[in-house]
């Protein structure tokens, strides 16, 4: 159940018209801007083999995970299984940090699927998440930030369960009603309270869900080539921001004060007169 007074169906539709939705999280406003900041670059996992990345890239990872369970004995017993996450994830493509990511984890042998989304840790924990998946026609509304009526929204309340140091987990069962509109929604808008009791809005789009939930699962070892290579091009980028600030602080050093650090621009120094 939702923490009465701290999610309301406005919040929704408040983060949501203040968002771009091919941006990064935005914080809703009572007023709108003058003018609306530039959103951070971002970029998601890659989805296809040899590292083509995508925003709405979804992707089913699966892999055998070791589990213990108690036997008729009442001993440990171990046994694997395999777990399979249809997962979407969006980086900041200047910083590498997970700006939301959303999954449906599937255990082998249950039959009770989890929706899991993990946003960046300073999230006030108590309230935990609220989601919502609008359908295509109500995600372009939002994408030409157009109003939605929030009586057509059918919101759900996660709980956080984890936290590390990529961010904090919050997640629900996913009820077949829960798939069916991810399968068929344009887009999941997941609302956070951050520390000072902000509304912080995260856009998910739900592209390409459908094919990856009900498909196969792809190389667990591409995957990981291709977002390692993804992250590779991040630091390249942030080294050459670094580098490009540098020079720019040393050009403002002047080059006529005693005791300046001498610079490959400033002219040579003049050599010593010699002795006598």
């Amino acid at each position: 159940m939702a923490h009465a007074g701290t999610f309301g169906l406005s919040s929704l539709s408040a983060v949501a018209a203040a968002l771009v939705i091919a941006g990064s999280p935005a914080m809703a406003q009572e007023k709108p801007a003058a003018a609306p900041a530039k959103p951070a670059a971002a970029a998601a996992a890659p989805a296809a083999k040899g590292g083509a990345a995508n925003k709405s890239a979804w992707v089913k990872l699966c892999e055998k995970t070791p589990l213990v369970k108690k036997g008729a004995d009442g001993k440990d017993v171990k046994e694997e299984k395999d777990i399979c996450l249809t997962h979407h994830e969006r980086l900041d493509g200047n910083s590498g940090m997970v700006l939301v990511s959303a999954a449906i984890r599937e255990v082998q042998g249950q039959e009770k699927k989890h929706l899991m989304i993990m946003v960046p840790l300073g999230m006030a924990l108590p309230p935990g998440l609220r989601a919502a998946v609008y359908t295509k026609d109500q995600w372009a509304k939002i994408a030409k930030n157009e109003k939605v009526d929030d009586k057509e929204l059918k919101p759900v309340d996660l709980k956080y369960s984890l936290c590390h140091a990529s961010g904090c987990t919050a997640e629900i069962e996913a009820e077949q009603s829960i798939l069916d509109q991810l399968k068929a929604g344009g887009g999941l808008m997941v609302v956070a309270m951050n520390a000072a009791a902000q509304p912080i809005g995260f856009p998910v789009p739900l592209d390409g869900f459908g094919d990856a939930f009900g498909g196969k699962p792809i190389d667990n070892a591409e995957y990981k080539k291709a977002r390692g290579q993804l992250m590779a091009q991040i630091r390249d980028r942030q080294r050459a921001a670094i580098d490009k600030f540098k020079a720019e602080q040393l050009k403002k050093i002047p080059t006529d004060v005693p005791g300046a650090p001498p610079t490959t621009t400033g002219s040579a120094p003049a050599k010593p007169a010699a002795k006598p």
